[in-house]
């Protein structure tokens, strides 16, 4: 099962400050692809029509983007990846898949990681990316710095993303899975088992448009349940546990959290369990991504399988189409998909 990833059309300036290969190739009354053959000097092209190309080239003040010509020649050159960490499951799984389709390709991949949000860092990762010979750029738009980045980006570079749902529209091709959608399947499911309502334990780059919170927070408010507050934590399982004990201390009647992502529920889970709280006896875990090994713990967690890999390999597909100037291709990415395991059940009866 599939369904269509948001997509939001290139930056229109491309066309004017910034000729592409498509304007010269209509300035000339030829096809894109008989320009590229120019550009990589084929001989299957005629003396004429290489002298109108080159005309074109020089009356548009055209020039040749690099990577996009050792693209053309078939060398292993081709897409930079903008992400602010590379441990995190999501954006490692997400750059897998830019990985494993560009090998297919024959392309190479490299990795700018940018530090922060702030101007300064921000500044160095678009310059560094901003060369020809970075080729075209997928940034992780997963945080603020990611975001910042795909902001800050020149509008005639070849570049697409992947965010959240909610994400700002910067007039970029952007590729999303519904967490949003999945957030809420995951609440329903909790309150579905007779759960009062379900606490949201939230990972550090959501605010409160992000997809995981605020699919939670609509799935209580269709209910009707209680919206309690949502509990922040850092990325680190320490934090979670941390976090888990803040929740506890602020509602020792908790019978059902939803998390924002697996380490945070391996967190909160040891918390539980050092408060003498069973799962899913007492307490009912829900995490977020399936990450791998979590259908092994002790108990199965019920949690939201995120194909990232797929993400990555369609944004592959999107950025190359950007490098070459060529049509968008159709992109269906796999939704995710809430997988229940031994960690939810429902709540017992009060004594």
């Amino acid at each position: 099962m599939t369904s269509s990833p948001r997509r939001v059309a290139r930056a229109s300036a491309r066309g004017g400050a910034v000729p592409s290969i498509r304007d010269v190739a209509a300035a000339a009354g030829v096809s894109h692809q008989t320009v590229s053959r120019v550009l990589n000097d084929s001989p299957r092209v005629s003396a004429e029509t290489r002298a109108a190309v080159l005309a074109a080239i020089d009356r548009l003040g055209f020039r040749p983007n690099r990577a996009a010509r050792a693209l053309g020649l078939g060398r292993a050159h081709g897409v930079t990846v903008v992400m602010s960490d590379t441990m995190l499951y999501g954006y490692a799984s997400t750059l897998q898949g830019i990985e494993e389709a560009a090998r297919v390709e024959g392309m190479a991949v490299g990795v700018r990681v940018v530090e922060s949000d702030t101007p300064g860092d921000v500044k160095q990762t678009v310059d560094y990316v901003s060369d020809p010979s970075a080729g075209a750029v997928v940034v992780i738009a997963f945080d603020p710095s990611g975001t910042a980045v795909l902001e800050a980006l020149p509008p005639h570079l070849p570049a697409v993303a992947a965010t959240e749902p909610a994400a700002p529209d910067t007039g970029r091709v952007a590729l999303a899975l519904d967490e949003r959608g999945a957030a809420a399947d995951a609440t329903g499911h909790l309150l579905a088992l007779g759960h009062r309502t379900v606490h949201h334990v939230a990972i550090p780059s959501e605010g409160r448009s992000g997809g995981r919170q605020a699919g939670w927070h609509d799935a209580l408010r269709r209910a009707g349940a209680p919206v309690p507050e949502v509990i922040d934590c850092g990325w680190d399982v320490a934090g979670a546990y941390e976090a888990g004990r803040r929740l506890l201390a602020d509602d020792p009647e908790v019978t059902a959290v939803l998390c924002g992502n697996d380490d945070i529920a391996q967190g909160v889970r040891r918390a539980l369990y050092d408060a003498g709280k069973d799962v899913p006896g007492d307490v009912s875990i829900v995490g977020f991504d399936d990450i791998p090994g979590c259908a092994y713990w002790t108990p199965a967690l019920t949690t939201v399988r995120m194909d990232f890999a797929g993400l990555g390999k369609a944004c592959f597909r999107a950025a190359v189409a950007e490098l070459l100037g060529q049509p968008q291709p159709t992109l269906t990415l796999t939704p995710p998909s809430l997988i229940i395991r031994e960690s939810t059940a429902a709540p017992r009866s009060p004594r």
